[in-house]
């Protein structure tokens, strides 16, 4: 499955309706940073998207990001971060709930169980129910409290 027809551009695709207006996909800031790597870099993180009209950022979180995974997990190979791909992701969430909000920008966090979804975490896709639920997340930025 490509990006395009993946659940987190389904999600975006439905934000930008609510909201409007196209999301930057796959967007990173100069200040939202990875661990440092042996030669000391530090590469930028993505956000799923965001919405500079309305200073917003989403992420659109799977099942991995809340519960082990052994396939994306991947437990028997460290990270630059000295630790494996599942508690590496569980630090950079949490470097994006907390710089995020810091550097003035409204995170809006999305997960399967917040949508019509199936019991292994995929999106049954039904873009009426979805929106409206959507819509109830980004209240306030999609009825005109964009500045920019």
């Amino acid at each position: 499955m490509s990006r395009d027809d993946s659940d987190e551009a389904y999600v975006v695709g439905l934000c930008n309706q609510v909201l409007g207006a196209t999301a930057l996909t796959q967007h990173r800031f100069d200040w939202l940073l990875g661990d440092p790597g042996a030669g000391g870099r530090r590469a930028g993180l993505p956000v799923d998207a965001y919405w500079p009209g309305h200073l917003l950022v989403l992420e659109y979180r799977e099942r991995q990001h809340d519960e082990p995974t052994p396939f994306f997990d991947k437990p028997d190979r460290m990270t630059v971060s000295g630790v494996h791909r599942g508690e590496q992701r569980a630090r950079y969430d949490g470097y994006r709930d907390t710089q995020i909000p810091a550097h003035g920008l409204r995170l809006v966090v999305v997960r399967p169980s917040d949508l019509a979804a199936d019991g292994r975490g995929r999106l049954r896709r039904v873009p009426e129910s979805d929106a409206e639920v959507l819509r109830g997340l980004l209240a306030g930025v999609a009825e005109g409290d964009a500045r920019g």
